[in-house]
């Protein structure tokens, strides 16, 4: 064979065997291909057998759930079924008790309407029979007796017209007295009168809520703290704060403001509120001294005299602050001086402290001349001051010209134009006595008149007092207010024993 013939025959026979080998290859890769697909196909089926089942356990589970808690339900309504069954017979059988013991007692009645009249039929026939033995009517009888009875308690029917009589004398000396307080020369002036209220401004109506508290603890914390009532009503953003003591007025008024700025409204921080209320006060009360001093130019005066001075800002008489009625008098009394020639410093001094002894006439025994003579006494005040002020009520008789003037003076500031309400110096004068009264009892601590002296708030201290001497102290306080003040209406006497226990971790 030629050469050309054999590469010719040699590239015919390797062209096909390669297109053999590709066409096989290719077969292979697709039955491969297939086997995969169905694999895949197969494992997707079981996956989804699975996922089925799986769905149907949870499903049939899910129903039980429903079933069983339907089930639950369905036997709490049959118990509650049965309750108000047997609650519906209850009430039925009361009814019909009820009805057959109402008939019972309006035959009762019937019974005991007859017999009454009965006992009237009798009564009548033995004042008929009586009448026949005595020979008198009823009418004639009865003078009879009360001539008798008369004639017997003579001493004490006359003792007691003595004591009606007195009693009567004293109120119509305490009316002129009254009547002189008010026909004096009228003197024309600027005029201050307090009130037993205080008005406060909130920044809204949500802080109302948060000073009351749950079920009002808050507001009965700061009442009992400070012995005043917090009035909390549909008026927008306004608190009102009510007591006779102007000083526990602002104690209140400012521990509210620090509460309200601070935030945190609960009865500890109400504590601390207070205490920086009280605290506060002072510093007022300090400053009010030093400045009315000033004001009448005194130098030299102590400054524990300056702040009994300062406490009279919030003191008033006959509803005049008597701060401002002071300085007044001290003014005065320092122009009538000057007038006259007198000395005009010891005018103004003695016109000043005239009514020093009202910063403690609450608290210590005595008339407020005689308490102020000691005062002045205690802080080395000079004797002619002391003989100028202590005549001004006329307690004592005038030694010179200068204490003529104070009392001039004090007649004129206490006269002007609206410068001073008996009758709110009355209401003040009572709610003290009721107070002053109350602490009369040794196992007390302290006590706040409040609502206008129709309650007495009392703290009793609880080593001293259990619970039961604390119920039969409100009946003795109860029973001492009747027989000792005169007042209107009635009044609340509230005993509280309070028993803290503080221990600290360490």
């Amino acid at each position: 064979m030629s050469p050309l013939l054999i590469g010719i025959l040699t590239f015919a026979f390797g062209s096909s065997a390669g297109f053999l080998t590709r066409k096989f290859y290719a077969r292979y890769q697709l039955d491969t291909a297939e086997s995969k697909v169905e694999k895949k196909l197969e494992e997707a089926k079981n996956k989804s057998r699975e996922l089925l089942l799986d769905a149907k356990d949870k499903a049939v589970k899910g129903l039980e759930e429903v079933k069983k808690e339907e089930k639950s339900r369905r036997e709490d309504l049959r118990q509650a079924e049965q309750r108000l069954n047997h609650k519906e017979k209850n009430l039925d059988n009361q009814r019909s008790q009820l009805e057959k013991e109402k008939n019972h007692i309006k035959q009762k009645a019937q019974e005991v309407g007859k017999i009454r009249e009965g006992i009237l039929e009798i009564k009548k026939q033995r004042e008929k029979e009586l009448e026949k033995i005595a020979k008198l009517k009823k009418e004639e009888a009865k003078k009879e007796l009360l001539k008798i009875a008369e004639k017997e308690n003579k001493d004490e029917i006359v003792k007691a017209l003595s004591k009606l009589e007195g009693s009567k004398r004293d109120q119509i000396e305490e009316e002129a007295k009254n009547i002189m307080t008010e026909v004096m020369q009228r003197y024309a002036g600027s005029q201050v009168v307090d009130t037993t209220a205080t008005t406060l401004s909130i920044p809204s109506d949500e802080v109302k809520g948060r000073i009351i508290g749950r079920e009002g603890r808050n507001i009965k914390a700061l009442e009992n703290l400070i012995g005043a009532e917090i009035i909390v009503d549909d008026t927008p953003e306004v608190i009102v704060i009510s007591s006779f003591d102007p000083m526990r007025r602002e104690i209140a008024k400012n521990a509210i403001n620090f509460l309200i700025k601070d935030g945190r409204i609960h009865p500890t921080k109400i504590e601390e509120a207070v205490e920086k209320a009280k605290s506060e006060i002072n510093k007022k009360i300090k400053e009010a001294g030093e400045a009315a001093v000033y004001d009448v130019g005194l130098t030299g005066v102590d400054s524990s005299l300056m702040h009994l001075l300062g406490k009279l800002r919030y003191r008033t008489s006959y509803g005049q602050n008597v701060l401002l009625h002071s300085l007044e008098v001290a003014h005065l009394a320092g122009a009538l001086a000057g007038e006259l020639g007198l000395d005009v410093n010891l005018a103004k001094k003695a016109g000043l402290f005239h009514d020093i002894g009202k910063a403690v006439d609450h608290e210590i025994k005595g008339t407020h001349v005689e308490l102020g003579i000691n005062i002045l006494k205690k802080f080395n005040q000079p004797e002619e001051v002391i003989d100028a002020m202590k005549s001004h009520h006329e307690d004592y008789p005038f030694k010179d010209g200068i204490g003529l003037l104070v009392a001039a003076a004090d007649a004129l500031s206490a006269s002007r134009p609206g410068a001073r309400k008996d009758t709110l110096e009355k209401y003040l004068k009572r709610l003290e006595e009721l107070e002053a009264l109350v602490m009369s009892f040794s196992e007390i601590e302290k006590c706040y008149a409040i609502q206008a002296g129709r309650e007495i708030r009392v703290f009793v201290n609880p080593e001293k007092v259990d619970d039961l001497k604390s119920l039969k102290l409100a009946k003795q306080i109860a029973t001492k207010i009747e027989d000792d003040l005169n007042y209107p209406g009635e009044i609340k006497v509230n005993v509280l024993r309070e028993v803290r226990s503080v221990e600290y971790a360490r």
